[in-house]
């Protein structure tokens, strides 16, 4: 049973969950979820499929009306979602949409008022494929900026987003013309069409609700780690800046174990010379055991652990 308190749980049947919920069907296409999955859980099914179960329930419980765990969701998975919900409409929904318009209104008496309304269509679909183009190359692209670490310097996902709205806004009125000022009999094509324009009004209201309060939340905070990711290989660099070259090689060298003595001898320098550069070291790191410099070059990859006898 789905408690509604809860929502989708990974322990909850797929089947379940469809009952529940047929709409979600295309959420299940769109994570390229295979069919045939009988009875088993949600978790299991996701496993099976490659699918970040997190993300998975985060998306159904959203579009359901129920409670849903933003923080758990991945950016990689929600994006992959995205773009193939674009591929969907774009490609299959709304020309399908189209085709069967054609066939609704064939019979029509009014000549003028069909090209009219077909017209309107393709101009709408036309600004749907342009709006999830833009998508796709700037938000989505930005997205997988952040995953591969690389934030471009004074840019933000508000330089993207701004103006962001649903895209239904034309279907719904396409809609009402039709029930409301188009006179025509033998509708049966048509009521099909006027259906499928209601849930593709849906599904474009539920795909902004998803960017919106999914995906939006999910980059500010890759958004967020990005930048202290940056902070802290900006601190680490500048860190590793204060040494000297010579510095570098001599605490790479402490850092396998090797005396003043022997570091003297592999870089032709007198102990003396070592000491006192191992002092300015300790100075400059206000680091004074061996142990801590062993662990300061291993942070800031001036040896690999491989040189290193544990």
């Amino acid at each position: 049973m789905i408690d509604r308190q809860t929502g989708y749980r990974g322990s909850n049947s797929m089947r379940e969950m469809v009952q529940d919920n047929n709409f979600l069907l295309h959420v299940i296409s769109r994570f390229d979820i295979a069919y045939g999955f009988g009875d088993e859980t949600i978790q299991k099914v996701c496993e099976d499929n490659g699918v970040h179960t997190a993300t998975f329930l985060a998306v159904c419980n959203l579009i359901s009306g129920y409670p849903y765990d933003v923080a758990s969701a991945s950016l990689e998975s929600l994006v992959n979602y995205l773009r193939h919900a674009h591929r969907s409409i774009t490609e299959i929904t709304l020309p399908h949409i189209r085709h069967h318009m054609m066939e609704g209104i064939v019979h029509s008496q009014d000549n003028k008022v069909t090209p009219l309304l077909i017209r309107f269509f393709d101009e709408y679909t036309a600004e749907v494929r342009q709006h999830m183009a833009k998508e796709d190359g700037e938000i989505f692209a930005y997205a997988e900026q952040l995953m591969a670490g690389e934030k471009p310097d004074g840019v933000t996902l508000a330089d993207f987003v701004s103006g962001h709205e649903p895209m239904s806004e034309k279907l719904h009125e396409l809609k009402d013309i039709y029930i409301y000022h188009y006179r025509q009999r033998d509708n049966d094509m048509l009521s099909s069409v006027l259906f499928d324009i209601i849930l593709c009004e849906r599904d474009l209201d539920t795909h902004f609700e998803v960017e919106n309060r999914l995906l939006v939340p999910v980059v500010k905070a890759a958004e967020r780690n990005c930048k202290v990711a940056k902070r802290v290989a900006t601190e680490s660099s500048k860190a590793v800046a204060v040494l000297g070259e010579r510095e570098k090689e001599i605490i790479h060298y402490i850092a396998k174990g090797m005396t003043n003595k022997q570091i003297a001898d592999v870089l032709c320098l007198s102990s003396h010379t070592v000491a006192t550069h191992r002092r300015n070291i300790c100075a400059k790191l206000d680091i004074h055991s061996a142990s801590g410099l062993t662990l300061y070059a291993i942070v800031h990859g001036l040896i690999d652990l491989s040189e290193i006898s544990f």
